[in-house]
């Protein structure tokens, strides 16, 4: 860590103004995303200081990036945030060596590159995986320069610092891996045989990754993960822990259907099939896009798919009900609709007063029978001696 311990503190140096400089962000900007992430990610005092320090002046560590089955929705997530400093901070945080959508250069010069960025920065690099890797017939099904995938994440993985999944395809096989899987596409820890760091979503927020990489590069080492190989600053709530609509879901409130009045009033999403009850993710807190709130699935009236999580997104129907990780709604909650009371009518008050007059003159007839009865019984009854003295 470095030597500031405040953060306020380097709003003067001469590293962030050169940053600021660099990039043409504000230097406040700047400091409050470090701060931001420091933050979310639940790092003791002082951490959003030496996040700073380290991007404003350590060397970029070298990135190769490698794409296999995926749609490259991941780096275009990454690429379109409207958040001004994003883009420019994620390259230049990283000095971006191989990636084969960004790349000017192509075909023979491209694997040149890769290979000589591996050489210069052995034992040091990032390596980020996105997409599946298809290990049937022997990886054939992706090829990359004439070399399959499987073999091409294994050889650049052999000499990197630390090797990151991003996405659901790269984190657990995603999309390609459904149904049949006639690929027989993988996750990229699976193929290594190891558990590495995970940043699921279809795509995933690119905040996350970027987090990621600067506590990387702070620290020398990635952030700490869940058993699943998710960070945990990250993935570890759920996203029915956070929802916006969660008040809804435990008042008993419900959409039923799309565009009814639950759905238009902001109701819980659950019986549409949301997935956020089962599903680890930090989606209504961080939101998407910068553009404010409700900018996620949820926020905007879709039910979560369950993404980020392996067996839910991609597995399970869209409008499946979710499986109730912590929290069941109890039986005292009311129905969905309930049966609203209407006024008497006519009838049935002329009704309802005869039969209680009826029961009322019967009341009335019983007593007097019961009290004449008494009456006859006292005079039929023999006298004891107390009475026939008076």
């Amino acid at each position: 860590m470095g030597k500031n311990e405040s953060i306020e503190a380097l709003e003067h140096s001469d590293g962030v103004a050169a940053l600021e400089q660099r990039l043409g962000v504000s230097r406040r900007e700047f400091l409050q995303l470090c701060a931001a992430m420091a933050t979310t990610m639940g790092l003791p005092k002082g951490a959003d200081a030496a996040m700073a320090e380290a991007v404003a002046s350590a060397k970029r560590p070298s990135v190769i990036w490698l794409h296999f089955q995926e749609c490259t929705g991941c780096t275009e997530s990454l690429l379109r945030a409207e958040h001004p400093t994003l883009e420019k901070l994620i390259l230049d945080v990283i000095s971006l060596d191989y990636h084969e959508t960004l790349f000017a250069a192509a075909g023979h010069q491209a694997e040149a590159a890769r290979k000589d960025a591996m050489k210069a920065n052995k034992g040091k690099y990032l390596l980020v995986v996105e997409g599946a890797i298809p290990i049937k017939d022997k990886g054939i099904y992706c090829k990359v320069g004439g070399q399959t995938a499987v073999d091409m994440v294994k050889e650049c993985a052999a000499d990197a610092g630390a090797v990151v999944a991003i996405g659901s395809c790269a984190s657990w096989g995603g999309m390609p891996s459904t149904g049949g899987n006639p690929t027989g596409a993988s996750s990229a820890g699976e193929v290594l045989g190891k558990v590495i760091p995970n940043i699921p979503g279809c795509p995933p927020n690119p905040y996350n990754f970027l987090s990621t990489v600067v506590h990387y590069l702070t620290f020398g080492k990635l952030p700490d993960v869940d058993q699943l190989g998710r960070p945990k600053f990250a993935y570890s709530r759920l996203i029915h822990d956070n929802c916006e609509r969660r008040a809804h879901f435990d008042a008993g409130r419900f959409a039923m259907e799309f565009g009814d009045v639950g759905h238009r009033k902001g109701y819980c999403l659950y019986k549409l099939g949301c997935k956020g009850p089962e599903t680890y993710a930090n989606c209504p807190t961080i939101l998407f896009g910068d553009v404010g709130c409700a900018s996620w699935p949820v926020g905007t009236g879709h039910p979560c798919i369950g993404c980020t999580e392996k067996g839910v997104g991609f597995s399970k129907p869209i409008h499946e009900l979710a499986e109730l990780k912590n929290i069941v709604p109890p039986l005292s909650f009311p129905r969905i609709f309930e049966d609203q009371g209407k006024g008497i009518s006519f009838g049935s008050a002329a009704a309802l007063a005869a039969i209680a007059g009826a029961a009322a003159g019967g009341s009335a007839m019983l007593a007097r029978n019961l009290g004449a009865a008494h009456e006859a019984e006292n005079k039929t009854a023999p006298k004891d001696k107390e009475g026939a003295e008076s």
